[in-house]
């Protein structure tokens, strides 16, 4: 086992369960640190060291085990001004929440408060899962609360038209192919005319509307939907976000799609295919 400053982690067996479901009362600052193999505790005292990686003799968490994408020591968990810190020192990305990529060798990433999940792709598409939870204030692990009333999301009121030109932008992300993109204004128009075609859509039409959306869900807190915060070339980025956040809130959902079946008892209905 590789030697830090400080002495070693107290141990926690793989039987500990996920952190996500909290920890025990531990002084502000103490780090908790799980993989499906087991994990450890550390104290927040400054120079202490996690290492994990895939190498079982000489790391404290052991990550992908079996799994020879992932390097046998990915990396390490550092206490430093008060805060604890996230470096790479294998060869592939350590994912983080908001899909934040560390790259190997890059400056190390500071861990908030609470719960974190950090994700290292290996071979074949697998993810190996590193939990991370950074003890509050006041070193107390969240209440558990099993028979509370599920909170749901924070859903976006749109406008029937809003809705269908939504759903036709979206039909691929709702079909939940491989890799999504966003059709063009000229096809969502060319969609809903044949569909409503007393209703005279245009791309320019469907384009105002969107953006209109667009500026709303901004104005409201969410990020990633004006030029100024995505940056040149925007490309497909703004209605690519606005669609993901759309779907992750449940303001859209697949059965949405039907709103582009056509009308009338004699038509054989089904979603039809997105215009090429």
């Amino acid at each position: 086992m590789t030697v830090f400053p400080g002495g070693p982690p107290e141990e926690l067996g793989p039987d500990h369960g996920s952190l996500a479901h909290g920890v025990p009362p531990s002084p502000p600052g103490t780090i908790f640190a799980l993989a499906v193999t087991g994990g450890v505790r550390m104290p927040p005292r400054d120079g202490r060291q996690v290492l994990f990686g895939r190498n079982r003799d000489d790391v404290h968490v052991c990550v992908g085990e079996d799994d020879r994408k992932v390097s046998r020591k990915q990396g390490f968990l550092v206490r430093r001004r008060n805060a604890w810190w996230i470096h790479n020192t294998g060869r592939l990305p350590i994912r983080l929440p908001g899909s934040r990529l560390l790259f190997p060798e890059e400056e190390p990433v500071p861990l908030a408060e609470g719960y974190t999940a950090a994700f290292v792709r290996g071979s074949a598409g697998r993810e190996h899962l590193l939990e991370v939870y950074v003890a509050g204030a006041d070193g107390r692990r969240p209440d558990s609360r099993p028979q509370d009333v599920t909170e749901p999301p924070r859903m976006w009121r749109l406008t029937p038209d809003e809705r269908l030109v939504l759903v036709s932008l979206a039909q691929r992300y709702l079909l939940q192919d491989p890799y999504p993109q966003p059709l063009a204004w000229r096809q969502v128009a060319e969609q809903l005319s044949e569909l409503k075609p007393e209703a005279r859509w245009s791309g320019k039409r469907v384009e105002h509307l969107v953006g209109a959306v667009r500026a709303r869900l901004a104005r409201a807190g969410v990020a990633g939907l004006t030029r100024e915060e995505v940056g040149e070339p925007v490309g497909n980025a703004l209605n690519d976000n606005l669609i993901k956040e759309l779907l992750l809130s449940t303001s859209l959902v697949p059965p949405d799609l039907a709103l582009l079946e056509p009308e009338g008892e004699d038509d054989p209905g089904g979603v039809p295919a997105p215009p090429a």
